[in-house]
């Protein structure tokens, strides 16, 4: 087993990454809300998300890793740039308004140990603006690696000092708000960018390691190794998300997401004390800024490989999403930008079916992944997981 591990550790990194980029600012303010509102009612539908989350990932790892290419390039090589367009840029929008939250998120949780907000965000733009201008993905994946294990501990720790409380962990309601908040929760599990980073960045690494070893690579070992890494990760990204429930059970009166570190302090110090509010303002900081490099390297990646764009325009995208966001960061009100978090989560819901529609397509085409094509009981649940999304998302969002 110990033999088995160490040969997989090279490949280690882009699914792990992706699924803690998963649990994001939104995420995890979605979390919060549903521990408030309906204690530990959604641990259960928390650790059932962990088979979709795992299923869909799984075809994006093994369509990086069979083809060595990003999906945005395989989608513009057997469907063209117009559809591959179509798929990507809808995506450029809802990242643009995921960065907004992220630097909020950000602002929230170092407010709570005492940097004012716009330091706290700036901070964030300057130090992003340098990962992605200065480092390859390569180079950026041990200081995020680094990053999820401290958020992961701080997370842990937070629900840890809130100790235990009485509540269901199954809770079932044709309630709207209940409705909205399950259609939030699964809109958390899959959004746009994964898709893209997961292919794109494990095409790289397969890429690094081929080049390293000086010879092809065992692909049967290599899908091995992504199935793993994929399933543990969808396991602790879920495991995370019922921290943070764990954490706000008990917590009064959060009817809406906290716009303040005060107000994100104020409530966890009722149940669970200062050190519980301060750990978890950290985790929440680092959380998000994991997420939004991620995400800006998934979405930068995604749109110049669909439109067939030179390397060189990767930066600029980002730029174009980010700026935006920063500014509305620091010059809306948070209080508005955070209480459309929720919106944007079941919303994922809605957007992500273009992209799990291609890469579906994609990973079934056996003139592209050859003998390890998308077929058979995996190709049934991956359409079936898709279609369950896009109904919870419906109903969530007109409900």
């Amino acid at each position: 087993m110990y033999q088995k591990l160490i040969k997989y550790l090279p490949l280690f990194g882009p699914a792990w990454l992706v699924m803690m980029a998963d649990v994001d600012g939104s995420s995890i303010i979605g979390a919060a809300q549903v521990g408030s509102n309906f204690g530990y009612g959604f641990v259960l539908i928390f650790l059932a998300l962990t088979l979709p989350l795992y299923v869909i990932q799984e075809v994006s790892g093994r369509v990086g890793a069979v083809t060595g290419k990003g999906l945005g390039t395989l989608v513009r090589e057997v469907y063209g740039r117009k559809r591959a367009g179509l798929v990507a840029v809808p995506m450029f929008v809802t990242d643009t308004l995921t960065y907004a939250v992220e630097y909020i998120s950000i602002g929230i949780g170092l407010s709570a140990v005492g940097i004012p907000p716009i330091v706290g965000i700036s901070l964030a733009f300057a130090v992003h603006l340098l990962v992605v201008a200065r480092r390859g993905y390569l180079g950026a994946e041990k200081v995020l690696l680094a990053i999820s294990g401290f958020f992961f501990l701080a997370l842990l720790a937070t629900a840890i000092l809130r100790g235990g409380a009485s509540s269901s962990m199954l809770y079932f309601s044709t309630d709207p708000n209940y409705l909205f908040l399950l259609a939030s929760s699964v809109g958390a599990v899959i959004m746009p960018f994964m898709l893209f980073f997961q292919a794109s960045a494990t095409g790289i690494k397969i890429g690094d390691l081929r080049a390293r070893v000086g010879r092809e690579l065992n692909l049967k070992r290599v899908i091995r190794g992504v199935r793993a890494e994929t399933l543990a990760g969808a396991f602790a990204s879920e495991v995370l998300m019922i921290l943070v429930e764990v954490a706000f059970t008990g917590v009064p009166s959060l009817t809406d997401p906290f716009a303040s570190g005060d107000q994100l302090a104020e409530a966890l110090s009722v149940v669970a004390g200062p050190y519980a509010a301060y750990l978890f303002a950290l985790g929440l900081a680092s959380a998000s800024f994991l997420a939004l490099v991620v995400i800006s390297l998934g979405s930068s990646w995604g749109i110049v490989e669909a439109l067939g764009l030179k390397d060189e325009w990767t930066f600029r995208v980002y730029l174009l999403e980010s700026v935006p966001a920063y500014l509305a960061s620091i010059l809306l009100p948070q209080q508005y930008l955070m209480s459309s978090v929720l919106y944007l989560l079941a919303l994922f819901d809605l957007v992500v079916i273009g992209p799990l529609l291609v890469l579906g397509m994609v990973a079934k085409d056996e003139r592209v992944m050859g003998g390890f094509r998308l077929s058979g009981l995996n190709e049934a649940a991956y359409w079936a997981f898709g279609g369950l999304i896009f109904a919870l998302g419906i109903l969530g969002l007109f409900t």
